[in-house]
Parts: C-alpha cells; structure tokens; sequence
C-alpha cells in the first residue's frame, strides 16, 4: 500500500512537471509585442496602426503604390506643378493609402510602414515587405 501511494506521488509530480513545461513553451509561443521608441516616432512613415504596440509589422514602398494608380499616370501627363498635376497627385495618394489601410484591415499586420523605417531603427525591427499585397488591392 505504501508503494502504491508513493508511486502515485512521483507520477503527480511527474505530470505537474510537464504541465508546467508545456504552459511556459505555451507562454513563450506567444507573440512577443514591439514598440517604436516615442522618440523615434515618425508619423509621416506610418499608414496603419499604432507604433506602440504592435506584434507583425509589415513595410510598404509608397513610391511602387502610388505609381502603379491610374492618378499618378495622368498627372504625368499634365503639366508638372499645375492644379491638374497636383490633384492627381493627391487622388494617387489617397489611393494608395486606402489600399494600405484596406491591407491592414484585413491581415494580421497591426503596423504598416514606409519600407526601411523600422529596419533604419536603432535596434533594428525586421519587417516583412507586403508592397505585393498592396498593389493587388489597388489592382482591383
């Protein structure tokens, strides 16, 4: 009877053992959440989300976007800082925006920037280039 009980004793610290195992690999799966250092906010480099707190960043080149609109290549045709260049330019911007916000709104980046901004910061956040997705949305 007594090697009974104490085979059940170790078999129970055995099991609270892994189970303690198993939620501190659990809690270390968890997505780690990232901050831009307040002074290093630079809020003409942000198009979607809140540099303090974000957990998957993801980076844009806005030249690429606002080049591919339709906007942008009509105010390349009219004549260089007329209103009518200056209009499309605006409309290729805020194209280009939405796309982004529309981007963010529906993947799980929770920060979207200009391309080398967050790579640029001292320490460096890695980011993952979705110019791509971008344009296929402002494809259609």
């Amino acid at each position: 009877m007594m090697l009974q009980t104490r085979y059940s004793l170790v078999f129970s610290r055995g099991l609270l053992v892994q189970i303690v195992l198993l939620v501190a690999f659990a809690a270390s799966a968890v997505a780690e959440s990232m901050s831009v250092p307040p002074e290093a906010v630079d809020e003409q480099k942000i198009f979607w989300g809140s540099a303090n707190k974000f957990e998957k960043p993801g980076s844009v080149d806005y030249f690429v976007l606002v080049s591919a609109t339709e906007e942008y290549k009509v105010a390349q045709k009219a004549e260089k800082d007329s209103a009518k260049y200056w209009i499309h330019i605006n409309k290729a911007n805020e194209m280009a925006v939405k796309a982004i916000g529309e981007v963010g709104g529906e993947t799980d980046y929770d920060l979207i920037v200009w391309k080398g901004y967050l790579e640029g910061l001292e320490p460096s956040i890695a980011t993952d280039d979705i110019t791509d997705l971008v344009l296929t949305k402002l494809s259609h």
